[in-house]
């Protein structure tokens, strides 16, 4: 179901379907779109469920806008709050918790966003930017023209994991060193020249995975997510993550093995001494939902998507 047409949006959200399927049972109550970008999946959950109400949070003004633009016809069931979703979801879960049955986020940034020349995320051109907020004061090109070497290689190998690194941050220290690098295709063309070639990805798209992830500490935002869940254990609440690389669905998946856990005793322990009882819900499905052929052709950007789920217990344990 793609639930109406392309040019009637700016982004199509990915793996729309398995999103609403994920919300399914829900009868009544509060979905959480921790990054509710465009409205995209946000607008269909309010189209499909007539019985819910949708809390949005994204930290891009455009975005913002857009989406209350979007949202206005659902009146009081649709609420977008402007800022970082790691500072505004406890506030949420403390006051109408009872009331939170889904939670949603999609980690990828928007075909606007890519598409948009003066964000900087496209190796076609624009000034490096790549701020999720464009009133954050660190943007791509303070990352790349200010960075040290060293601090260069290491975002590179961890962010992401270029094999390169060194000779990448080497590439970038040296041509800076002559002319600040100011444009995204400076950077794309810098890669192509040090980074081996793909059939499958261009040669600067871990380059830009990377210095994206530490203008907007995306990872840290995961991480923060969900220690605010952890701590909060919405009661029977749906958790559906949508992330588009390694490191983050790494990071989701190793936490929903962890919550799952009814023994927390250490790896060494001869036997379980916690008294087990510990664990906070279950994964819904041992595999991450991924793009069907479908989409992957109308939206070749899904390719890398997927989807883990996870619900919490109906009574909070511990």
């Amino acid at each position: 179901m793609m639930a109406r047409e392309e040019n009637e949006r700016p982004h199509i959200p990915v793996l729309l379907d398995e999103v609403l399927e994920s919300f399914a049972d829900i009868e009544e109550g509060i979905v959480i779109d921790c990054t509710v970008g465009y409205a995209g999946h946000s607008r269909e959950i309010l189209e499909k469920y007539p019985d819910i109400s949708v809390i949005g949070i994204d930290r891009d003004d455009e975005a913002v806008d857009f989406s209350r633009k979007q949202l206005a016809p659902y009146g009081e069931r649709a609420e977008i709050v402007k800022g970082r979703f790691s500072d505004i979801l406890p506030e949420i879960l403390s006051e109408r918790g009872e009331r939170i049955r889904g939670i949603l986020a999609d980690f990828g940034v928007s075909s606007l966003q890519l598409d948009k020349m003066e964000r900087g995320f496209s190796f076609s051109g624009g000034r490096l930017d790549m701020r999720m907020d464009r009133n954050s004061p660190l943007s791509a090109y303070e990352v790349v023209n200010g960075y040290d070497r060293q601090r260069l290689e290491d975002i590179f190998r961890e962010y992401g994991e270029i094999r390169r690194a060194r000779s990448l941050a080497d590439a970038i220290v040296s041509i800076r060193s002559k002319k600040a690098i100011e444009d995204a295709s400076e950077l794309a063309e810098i890669a192509k020249k040090v980074l081996p070639s793909s059939k499958k990805i261009h040669p600067a798209t871990l380059l830009f995975q990377a210095i994206r992830i530490e203008v907007n500490d995306e990872l840290g935002e995961i991480e923060r997510l969900l220690d605010i869940l952890y701590r909060y254990r919405p009661a029977g609440a749906l958790v559906s993550l949508i992330t588009f690389h390694s490191l983050e669905d790494r990071l989701v998946k190793n936490r929903f093995r962890e919550w799952e856990k009814s023994c927390i005793c250490p790896p060494e322990a001869m036997r379980c001494e916690c008294g087990g009882g510990h664990s906070l819900g279950r994964s819904v499905g041992r595999k991450p939902v991924v793009a069907k052929a479908e989409e992957l052709r109308l939206n070749p950007r899904s390719r890398s998507a997927k989807l883990r789920s996870f619900r919490f217990h109906e009574e909070r344990r511990r």
